[in-house]
């Protein structure tokens, strides 16, 4: 059984009021002639199917066109909301379209849906749980909240094993999944992926899923030893994103529940890049027509003297120029801004603190300190 496995797609997104709709038509007609060459059984679409709750009409008739592809080619496709999406939306003519092949779990279920799936002589479990917020669930964590929603799966395949059935369970899901401590690195583009680790589910939950289809991180990586991945996005949506190879994640089921996975590389229409130097020296007459002109620019300009326009002056050579920032602020945002890099992170406190103290000056006296954590810790039971 072949799977393959993105998420995050954003269609209908805008970044620096640049509308990326050609950038991601053309990235799907890659994962359609990746999906046609690879010949895959399935498609796990794992969530932010659309970059907001009212997508744009273009983005709507750009994923029709994409499933429609799939369907001729007779891919079933495995389909979830994210947190961007309208769950509603997403879940709308369910029903009919299964008929057609192709599953979509938008709504929150107390019981996940479970679909088999069979060609020629294997089968394998697929399972839909789209994002939900904890007290959708009558819980306060998204540990707690995902463990109570899947126990039924789970003790669906402890009695397939118990009866002789090896049947492999894949799991879809959009979910801030972390390991153990050890959380995914993080682009500028995820925006509340978690608020003080309430939103955490440990990879622990998934050890008995043959794979797990993750969503909601833009760089594609492993979480821990098991075989529980984010695909990323296809696409870089920012400029903390301009070393991420994109990809699609190719995942073989062997008959004995073996699981290969393998990475199909993605090449954007326009690259996203930085560029430095003197407004001068960047808007040289030479620059004109090089390789990648007409990638998505980042131009950090380490000029001094006060500038006129620049942003007119670097598209006459640059035209897909989206943001400027001036060397000397950019070293100044450095210093004040939290990393997300691999790792554990901050809690809310300590973010806040740290924030309070660099812009007052000073740090919280002992009644202030205790009344943010009153405040955290209220919002975090209201989540």
């Amino acid at each position: 059984m072949k799977f393959l496995h993105t998420g995050d797609l954003h269609l209908g997104k805008t970044v620096n009021d640049f509308s990326m709709i050609e950038d991601q038509n053309y990235i799907l007609d890659q994962i359609c002639e990746i999906a046609e060459k690879e010949k895959v059984d399935a498609l796990l679409l794992a969530g932010d199917i659309y970059d907001r709750a009212l997508p744009p009409a273009e983005a709507v008739v750009l994923l029709d066109s994409f499933l429609n592809r799939m369907q001729q080619m007779g891919i079933t496709v495995f389909a979830i909301s994210g947190n961007h999406d309208s769950a509603e939306r997403i879940a709308f003519l369910e029903q009919i379209v299964e008929k057609q092949g192709i599953y979509l779990a938008g709504v929150f279920s107390q019981e996940p849906k479970i679909v088999r799936i069979q060609r020629e002589k294997e089968e394998a479990a697929v399972v839909l749980l789209p994002f939900f917020k904890p007290a959708q669930a009558g819980e306060s964590t998204g540990m707690e909240a995902v463990k109570k929603v899947i126990a039924p799966v789970l003790e669906k395949q402890e009695e397939e094993r118990q009866e002789g059935k090896e049947v492999p369970y894949v799991l879809v899901t959009h979910f801030f999944v972390t390991d153990g401590g050890w959380e995914p690195e993080l682009s500028d583009a995820e925006t509340t992926v978690h608020v003080g680790g309430i939103d955490n589910v440990d990879a622990s939950l998934f050890s008995s899923f043959a794979y797990v289809a993750l969503g909601h991180i833009h760089k594609p990586q492993q979480v821990g030893k098991g075989q529980i991945w984010y695909s990323g996005a296809p696409l870089a949506y920012s400029f903390s994103e301009t070393n991420h190879e994109k990809s699609v994640q190719i995942v073989e089921i062997s008959a004995q529940g073996e699981v290969t996975v393998t990475k199909r590389t993605l090449k954007p229409l326009h690259p996203v890049r930085k560029i430095r130097g003197r407004l001068e020296e960047l808007t040289d007459i030479s620059h004109l027509g090089e390789p990648g002109s007409q990638d998505y620019i980042q131009a950090v300009l380490t000029d001094e003297r006060e500038l006129v326009n620049p942003m007119a002056a670097l598209r006459s050579v640059y035209p897909n120029v989206m943001q400027i920032v001036m060397a000397a602020h950019e070293k100044k945002i450095s210093q004040t801004q939290p990393s997300f890099s691999q790792g554990k992170r901050k809690d809310t406190y300590t973010l806040f603190s740290e924030f309070y103290q660099t812009v007052s000056g000073q740090e919280m006296d002992g009644e202030e300190a205790e009344k943010m954590r009153e405040i955290i810790r209220e919002e975090e039971e209201k989540a």
